[in-house]
């Protein structure tokens, strides 16, 4: 399928299922707004590459500036180069930058490199993007890695989290990180790749052979499970963070520290 068919299809075939939730997040959250700079964050895996898309049709309706970039950690050459072959394909400018994160994450976290390896990855996302003169930065994340990400907290964190549509960053001044596919399930990414006969090398994340890396893997499973039972079980999920009632909470924190349900009482 040429590029053109492949751009046409988000227009026609998957309108509904990829397009459609794409505005919604943006409308419903503000994440894109007339004049910014969005860095476009481009792993190489298949909902990066969908996100660089749809922003770039989205500049036909709305006056903005797009910069695509990519960071190499230190992957396969293998997959450096399929990296830079889909962005060819799908005419996507990329700018790639290389970094040590695998090597050091592997040195300082051998056993547990996913927490050191993102956070490093973030920063230097932040800093190439804030280079180059963008407000925000887009990331590919999506409807399940949002509500996996709740269970994941509930479970093995013993926290009550959501992945946000929209975060200010602490470290970068007037910076913004904003996951623009907040509504898009990951099930209609995987269709639209198949009809598109698109083709991405998985991760090759040294972190992805060791044994115990398997947490996500079984909330995703889980889920799946429990949703076959009930098809709701995942929308309801995504509104238990969305609609939290204080006043039902043992403890929560806020800006203003930390408080419990038992403050009611001493007023």
């Amino acid at each position: 399928m040429t590029e053109i068919e492949i751009r046409r299809s988000l227009q026609r075939e998957f309108v509904r299922i990829l397009r459609k939730p794409f505005v919604r997040a943006v409308q419903e959250f503000g994440l894109v707004r007339e004049g910014d700079r969005v860095a476009v964050c481009i792993s190489g895996g298949k909902d990066s590459m969908l996100l660089a898309l749809l922003l770039q049709d989205l500049q036909r309706t709305l006056p903005f500036s797009l910069t695509f970039l990519a960071m190499d950690p230190g992957y396969q050459i293998a997959g450096r180069e399929k990296l830079e072959q889909n962005a060819r394909e799908l005419g996507i400018p990329l700018e790639i930058f290389e970094t040590n994160v695998l090597r050091v994450a592997a040195n300082h976290a051998a056993e547990h490199p996913c927490f050191l390896c993102a956070k490093m990855r973030r920063g230097y996302l932040y800093a190439e993007a804030q280079k180059r003169g963008c407000n925000k930065i887009a990331l590919g994340h999506h409807y399940d890695d949002a509500i996996e990400t709740v269970l994941m907290g509930l479970l093995y964190g013993g926290q009550v989290q959501a992945m946000l549509p929209r975060v200010q960053s602490k470290h970068y001044e007037g910076m913004e990180l904003i996951r623009p596919l907040y509504f898009v399930r990951e099930r209609a990414v995987s269709e639209w790749v198949r009809h598109c006969g698109l083709t991405f090398l998985p991760c090759d994340c040294p972190a992805k052979l060791l044994e115990h890396d398997t947490k996500r893997a079984e909330i995703k499973a889980l889920i799946a499970t429990l949703a076959a039972q009930n098809p709701q079980i995942e929308a309801n999920i995504l509104n238990a963070v969305s609609g939290v009632d204080t006043a039902k909470l043992l403890g929560w924190q806020d800006a203003d520290g930390r408080h419990s349900f038992l403050d009611r009482f001493r007023t």
